[in-house]
Formats: structure tokens, C-alpha cells, sequence
């Protein structure tokens, strides 16, 4: 496609990079005008961050050249970038967990004192976090450690963090797949406004609804090669997804609604942090979903019923039984599986082999009298990995070395091979591509078809609406409504979810 030269801040052509045995871009290119949006799309191991990398200096091109605000340049380092107006939000948190907002917000560039070298101007940098928090529509305390902070809350720091600095190229990688609808619309008219500035923006994302709502040009990378460059208003999703998995994905979101069974999940006025007067129910076959903004409450039930923070009020039925305090090891017994938020920190262990988290919840079944039994070990690793379709040569491969989608079937495979039959999945397919979460979604169909219960949270809510048979919308702590078929769409979620006129369930 053509673009307008004048308006030209970012050219590639010929980028190539190779690693010990692979060949991570072969000669791509992008070009990115200012003022504009220009959606990366791929899937996962496409060469997006790859790329990425090579335009804020985290890596170095083997081959091809990189043009930046009219001059030819080779950035060495991130520092270099960062001094020529190049910003990145980052999908994978990097904030120091024991210091404030602001001082995150303001690391490495933080507003000195005057007359006072060295000395920071705390008072300033508060002031100044708090004026661009306000303009994100977040109300948060500039004070407050990062590590108090949900994954939420310290992706919109991320996001003020890079607008805190003068910047021409903002790099936007998966920004909301965290967030909740209304803080998506937040973060999309602040991307409206840097637009106007002429600000120009790289988006990645692998949520296809977002590329027709905030996307100008849109440039396809499959397998570390460059497809094509295209204006978003001028192409269907399905052919962008068609483009970028070299195949047509049918029925994304395919749910076999049968009857559910007996209720083998309901919660009796529960309260905990975060929470209060809980009543909701999953029955067999059912995939049920929490919906709701940040901060309503959702992951503290998950974490409170798995027994990861303490029930404060109330109680729980499992199969028939009244628990009121429990522990994880209690709830895996008593067949109830936890899928976390945050599947690279709370899930697994990447440096471990796929074959050892697949196992990580049921030592038992590989250990005898505290010796390793191998054999029953590389079964299991085999059995799901054929089973769930997970892409590695094999089990022996260290999980951190897989996709995103293939590490969230690893994680599914573990709480499978435990014997629960009552899941609790969190954010399912936060940081997958359009190809894993069609799989995902096909995977927790069959789960249901097979009489599991799943309990699902998810932020996505065209994925709720997809595969949900009934939904809970929390407000403020509180279940504000129940929405089911066929009256479940975004907008009746949403009207509960910010406390509006109900609907009929």
C-alpha cells in the first residue's frame, strides 16, 4: 500500500534476525506514519516482539535497514530509543514491585529538585503522576506500593509510564488484555489524543474487534516473514485471520449447549477481601462466567473458594459439602482446579519441562516412597501432549519455551490429570492468538460436554458472550445481576457492571 511520504516516521525494509538455530525475521518490513495506528498482527512466535525489539535496541538486525524521523538510524540500546522519542507499553509487567506508582511512572527520568543535584523533586513527581492518572480516568493513590496492585491496575501504570515522557512512536504491546471494556475505552481516547499530537503508534494485539475500532493500517507476519501491509478499512477480519494463520478459522467462539446436571458448585452469602454476599452456582456441564470491571471483585472470590485468601463470611458447597475454610491442597482433593490470572508466575515454572509441570499438581502419581517413577512421568507428558495438541517436538521441551496458548493448555492439562472436575479459570486467553484461543474455546466445550463445571473470569467480553452459558456481573464487591441466554450480550453485561437500568435475565 502507498503512504504518505511526509508523514513517514518509521521505515524497515530487509529486517533480518537470526538466533542460535532460527531464523526469526527474514526480511521484513513496516513502515508507520505519524498520527497514525498501525495494528502488528501475527500470531504468537510470529516475530512481532522480535521486531520490536530490533526498533527499541533491545536487539540488533543481522540484515536490512531501519529509517527513523528522516534519519537512517541503528539503535544499540533502549536508552538511545527512549532519548529519540520511542516509548513501549509492555504485555509483560516491568515494574518494581517495592516502589510507588510514581516512582515507577518516573524511573530513570525522575523530576529533580532545583539547586539540589541529585535530589529528587518527590512532591513534583507525585503531582505529576497524579495529573496523568487522572487524564487515563484512573483513580489511583500515587503512593501506593506496585506490588498492592492488581495485574490490572499495574497494566494502566504501564501505560502512564510511557506517556510520562516526550514521545513520536509509542509501541503498544497487548495493552488491554487485562482490562476491562471501560478501561479499554480509556485507553483508546488517550490514543485518539496522541493521534491529534501526531504521535505515531504500533499496535499489537491479538483481540480482532480492536483492529476495526482503533486500527489505521494493519501489516499481517506469519512465521517471521512479512505478508502483507493493508488499510484496516479496507480488509474483513476474516481475512486478516485468514492471512495471518494461513488458514480459515471457522466458528471461533462453538459452544454444544446441552442440558446441564446436578449443581456441584454454590456459594451462600460469601465475604472476603474484596467481597461480600456471593450467591452464584455452576452446575455440571456449564461454563459460567464472572463478569465485571477491575477491581469488582472477581479473581478474590476465585482466590478465596481455592483457599489462597480466607473466606471472611459465609460458606461454600463442592459436590454436596459445606466448607467454610479451606486450603489449596484441601480443594484439589476435593476435586477443585485453580487456572491463575497469571499463568507465567502463579501456573507454572518455565525453566521446568513441560512433562514436570504437567505432573506439578499430582506428584503423588510420580513418586513412590520418594522415588521418581520416569515411565509414569513421560506417559502423562505424552498422553496430553497429544491429547491437548500442544506444539513441541516433546515433553522434555521447558515449558517456558512455548507459546502463550500452549502454555495455558499445559496448565489445563495439569488441573486435568489431578482428577478435578470443577475448574476455575481465570482470564483464559490473556496474551493468546486468534488460532490458540479457538482452540482454548473448543477445549473448555469438550470439558463441558464431559460434565465438568467451569467457573470462568474472564475481561474479554466477546468471549464471555461467546461461550458462556450463564453470567454473574460484580459491581463494587457485590453480584449486581445474572445474564443468560438469550439475553446475554455485552451491553446487558455492561449495564450491570456499571451499576445502569437492569435487564431481564
Amino acid at each position: 500500500m502507498e503512504f504518505n511520504e511526509e508523514n513517514v516516521i518509521l521505515r524497515m525494509k530487509g529486517i533480518t534476525k537470526r538466533f542460535p538455530g532460527t531464523l526469526a525475521l527474514d526480511h521484513v518490513q513496516l513502515t508507520c506514519e505519524r498520527g497514525k495506528v498501525h495494528i502488528l498482527l501475527g500470531e504468537n512466535g510470529a516475530g512481532k516482539s522480535t521486531l520490536v525489539k530490533i526498533i527499541s535496541g533491545v536487539y540488533h538486525r543481522d540484515e536490512g535497514s531501519m529509517w527513523y524521523d528522516g534519519k537512517e538510524v541503528n539503535f544499540t540500546n533502549v536508552r538511545q530509543s527512549m532519548d529519540a522519542g520511542i516509548s513501549i507499553i509492555h504485555q509483560e509487567l516491568n515494574l518494581l514491585p517495592e516502589r510507588t506508582i510514581a516512582q515507577n511512572i518516573y524511573l530513570g527520568h525522575e523530576p529533580m529538585r532545583k539547586g539540589l543535584k541529585g535530589v529528587v523533586d518527590y512532591k513534583k513527581m507525585v503531582r505529576d503522576s497524579r495529573a496523568l492518572m487522572e487524564s487515563l480516568g484512573l483513580d489511583m493513590n500515587p503512593n501506593t506500593l506496585v506490588k498492592k496492585l492488581s495485574i490490572a491496575q499495574m497494566q494502566m501504570v504501564e501505560v502512564v509510564k510511557a506517556l510520562s515522557k516526550e514521545v513520536k512512536l509509542v509501541i503498544m504491546d497487548e495493552p488491554t488484555s487485562s482490562l476491562t471494556s471501560r478501561e479499554i475505552t480509556k485507553l483508546f481516547e488517550i490514543v485518539e489524543r496522541l493521534k491529534k499530537q501526531g504521535v505515531a503508534i504500533i499496535y499489537i494485539s491479538h483481540r480482532m474487534d480492536e483492529i476495526k475500532r482503533i486500527g489505521d493500517h494493519v501489516t499481517v507476519m506469519r512465521d517471521g516473514q512479512y505478508i502483507d501491509t493493508v488499510n484496516v478499512a479496507d480488509v474483513e477480519l476474516d481475512t486478516l485471520i485468514s492471512m495471518m494463520v494461513g488458514r480459515r478459522i471457522e466458528k471461533m467462539y462453538e459452544r454444544n449447549y446441552n442440558t446441564p446436571g446436578e449443581v456441584i458448585f454454590e456459594t451462600r452469602d460469601l465475604g472476603g477481601y474484596r467481597f461480600r454476599n456471593v450467591n452464584i452456582s455452576v452446575r455440571e456441564g456449564e461454563i459460567v462466567s464472572l463478569s465485571g470491571l477491575i477491581g469488582a471483585g472477581r479473581t478474590e472470590i476465585a482466590k478465596a473458594v481455592f483457599g489462597d485468601e480466607p473466606i471472611e463470611q459465609g460458606s461454600y458447597t463442592l459436590y454436596g459439602k459445606e466448607i467454610r475454610k479451606t486450603t489449596p491442597r484441601k480443594s484439589v482433593k476435593q476435586s477443585l482446579g485453580l487456572l491463575p490470572e497469571d499463568r507465567k508466575i502463579e501456573g507454572l515454572v518455565l525453566q521446568m519441562p513441560i512433562k514436570e509441570n504437567l505432573t506439578s499438581a499430582s506428584l503423588g502419581k510420580v513418586f513412590r516412597r520418594g522415588i521418581l517413577r520416569r515411565r509414569t512421568e513421560d506417559e502423562i507428558g505424552r498422553k496430553y501432549v497429544k491429547e491437548l495438541r500442544i506444539a513441541t517436538p516433546s515433553a522434555d521441551k521447558l515449558v517456558g519455551e512455548l507459546s502463550g496458548g500452549n502454555q495455558q493448555k499445559v496448565v489445563i492439562g495439569k488441573w486435568l490429570e489431578t482428577g478435578c472436575r470443577f475448574l476455575i479459570i481465570d482470564e483464559p486467553t490473556r496474551g493468546i492468538d486468534v488460532g490458540a484461543k479457538s482452540e482454548i474455546y473448543h477445549l473448555l466445550d469438550r470439558l463441558a460436554g464431559e460434565g465438568y463445571g467451569i467457573l470462568m473470569i474472564s475481561s474479554e467480553l466477546s468471549e464471555v458472550v461467546g461461550i458462556s452459558d450463564r453470567v454473574y456481573v460484580m459491581k463494587d464487591g457485590e453480584i449486581t445481576g445474572e445474564v443468560t441466554r438469550p439475553n446475554l450480550t455485552q451491553e446487558a453485561i455492561m449495564r450491570y457492571a456499571v451499576g445502569g437500568e437492569e435487564v431481564t435475565a
